[in-house]
């Protein structure tokens, strides 16, 4: 496939050629746009003020290479190799997944809790991905002492990483919150636990889009196993020693086991509440409980 010239109307043609198959207008606009704010520096009303200016050789090929990788598949977030995150970039790989605006939600769910209280505050992430919620937490809470665990290496130093770039002090350390010696490793009780965890079962894969099942990390997707709320029993169960009296734990949820969820935290008997909160469309995604 050619670009007709060098001017941004053409990009954005070929663009439309490539990805209309796969992208809805209004969506494959928003990608154009990211494209050229990566690129070129270009606010969405420079881009529409310089649409049918010319670009320079260079500019024009990262563009161009820029939509075939988007026309196989590849998330754009993966192709720039950054997403925005509330209200910064963060630096993404394939072995973490793309930050969602659901986890977006999740993160000023805690941002609006008075945690005035706490003296240290202290907050942990389980599952940090590419360190967007911790790395967020702290710069929005300075004061905080903020700790993040992760079963990846790769996705730990993506985090670290990430954590630098934005100045964040963030202790990472490698776990399986499904071992034997999570328990151990997570002792220091927290003021508030924060998790996003592994949370499609292996039989929601038919379901989702084809790009996702090709892109993003499988471990960070799915849960393998009979029990697809195990990630969230397990972090319920270590909230008995991990978890302050009076502190909070948050959780995105998948909507299809939010009450399940709901139903064992509500079990066994550490908290005061354990409330399901919907996300902007309506569906049942966050969990939000205080321990007695």
């Amino acid at each position: 496939m050619k670009v007709a010239s060098n001017k941004l109307s053409d990009l954005y043609r070929f663009y439309v050629s490539a990805l209309s198959a796969t992208y809805e207008t209004g969506e494959l606009q928003a990608i154009f746009e990211l494209v050229c704010e990566k690129y070129l520096g270009f606010s969405k009303m420079e881009l529409r003020q310089k649409m049918h200016e010319p670009v320079n050789q260079s500019d024009l090929l990262k563009i161009y290479d820029a939509g075939k990788a988007l026309a196989t598949g590849m998330p754009v977030q993966q192709v720039l190799k950054e997403a925005f995150f509330y209200d910064a970039w963060f630096d993404i790989t394939p072995d973490v997944l793309i930050p969602r605006p659901e986890t977006e939600e999740l993160v000023d769910l805690v941002l609006k809790t008075d945690l005035s209280g706490y003296n240290p505050l202290t907050i942990l992430d389980i599952g940090t991905g590419s360190g967007c919620i911790p790395v967020t937490l702290k710069k929005h809470l300075p004061a905080a002492r903020v700790s993040a665990v992760d079963v990846s290496e790769k996705a730990l130093q993506l985090a670290r990483h990430n954590a630098a770039k934005h100045g964040a002090d963030v202790h990472f350390v490698k776990q399986d919150i499904l071992a034997n010696d999570a328990a151990s490793a997570l002792s220091a009780p927290f003021s508030l636990i924060v998790s996003n965890p592994p949370y499609i079962a292996l039989q929601e894969a038919s379901l989702m889009e084809a790009r996702v099942l090709q892109h993003e990390p499988h471990l960070a997707l799915f849960v393998e196993g009979p029990d697809p709320i195990i990630f969230y029993k397990r972090i319920i169960d270590l909230c008995g020693q991990s978890l302050a009296p009076g502190g909070y734990l948050f959780f995105e949820l998948n909507p299809l086991f939010a009450f399940d969820v709901k139903n064992y935290a509500n079990s066994v008997n550490l908290f005061n509440f354990a409330l399901l909160m919907p996300d902007m469309s309506g569906k049942d995604r966050f969990l939000k409980a205080q321990k007695i």
